[in-house]
C-alpha cells in the first residue's frame, strides 16, 4: 500500500497530508496551541486490514501523552537528556496493520472506542498544550466502479491479466456516498477529498482532489520515469470530514 511514509519523498507534488486523527462522528475541537492534532482510522479495503493513524504538530514539549474516552493511556512519549531540553513539535504515526485473519475489524475497534481522545503535552514554557479529537467508527464504502482509460480495474495488482492501456491514462471512479456496508459502523459520511497515487519502484506520485473531482489522468511525465515492462500500481483513498480514510489498490500495465 501506498502509505504517507512513501509521500515524505515525493518531490514532484508537495502534499499536505493529513494526520494522526482517530476521526470522529463530530469535528475535532483543537488546543489553540496546537496546529496540528489528529486521529484517524485507515483502511484498506484490497488488503483487508486497518490502522490506526496520528498527526501532531506544535510546541515545543517534552512529554505528550493521548488518553481513550475511558481515561486509559493510549499513547506516552517522552524526550530525554538533550532532547528534552530542545524540545519537540511534530509527532506522526501509524500503527501495525494486521490483516483481518490476525485481527478482526471487531476486536480491533473494541481496542479504539469511539469518543473524545484526549492529547496532552508538557510544554517547555508557560502553560502546557491540551486538546481534544472525536474518533468515530464510521467508515467510507471504497471506491467502487474504477476504469483505467476505459477499462475495468483489476481486483487487485495480482489479478491476471492487468488492464493494459495506451496513453493518456485516465482513472475514474463513482463518487462515494455512503458508509461502509461491512466493516464499522453505519452512518452518514462526507467526503471532504480523495487523494490519488501511483507508484512503481523508486517513481511515486500523489495528489489531493476535492470531492466533486473523480477522475484524475496520470501525468505522462510520470508513465516516462517508469518502465513500460512492469506494472504501475495507483491507489484511491476517500477521506471523510471525521478524517477516516478508506483506500483501494490495484495496477495496471502501459502498452
Amino acid at each position: 500500500m501506498i502509505t504517507k511514509r512513501h509521500m515524505h519523498m515525493l518531490s514532484i507534488v508537495p502534499m499536505a497530508m493529513a494526520s494522526l486523527t482517530l476521526a470522529a462522528a463530530t469535528p475535532a475541537v483543537w488546543a489553540a496551541e496546537f496546529s496540528e492534532a489528529e486521529l484517524f482510522f485507515e483502511l484498506n479495503d484490497t488488503d483487508g486490514d486497518l490502522g490506526i493513524h496520528a498527526s501532531i504538530d506544535g510546541g515545543p514539549y517534552s512529554k505528550l501523552k493521548i488518553k481513550s474516552p475511558n481515561q486509559r493511556r493510549i499513547l506516552l512519549v517522552r524526550a530525554q537528556g538533550r532532547l528534552a531540553r530542545q524540545g519537540l513539535t511534530q509527532l506522526s504515526l501509524e500503527s501495525a496493520e494486521p490483516s483481518f485473519d490476525e485481527l478482526a475489524p471487531e476486536r480491533f475497534f473494541r481496542r479504539f472506542p469511539e469518543g473524545a481522545y484526549e492529547i496532552k503535552a508538557k510544554a517547555l514554557e508557560g502553560e502546557d498544550f491540551e486538546g481534544t479529537v472525536m474518533l468515530s467508527h464510521v467508515l467510507a464504502a471504497p471506491p467502487a466502479n474504477i476504469l483505467v482509460s476505459g477499462v475495468p480495474a483489476a481486483e487487485n495488482c495480482d489479478a491476471v491479466p492487468l488492464p493494459s492501456v495506451s496513453e493518456p491514462v485516465v482513472i475514474d471512479w463513482d463518487p462515494v456516498t455512503q458508509s461502509h456496508p461491512e466493516i464499522g459502523k453505519l452512518g452518514a459520511v462526507e467526503i471532504v477529498r480523495y487523494q490519488f497515487f501511483v507508484q512503481q519502484g523508486d517513481v511515486k506520485f500523489g495528489i489531493d482532489l476535492p470531492p466533486t473531482q473523480t477522475q484524475f489522468q496520470v501525468p505522462s511525465e510520470i508513465i516516462a520515469l517508469g518502465n513500460t515492462d512492469e506494472p504501475f500500481k495507483f491507489e484511491i483513498i476517500a477521506r471523510t470530514a471525521t478524517l477516516n480514510n478508506t483506500a483501494i489498490e490495484t495496477c495496471f500495465t502501459v502498452q
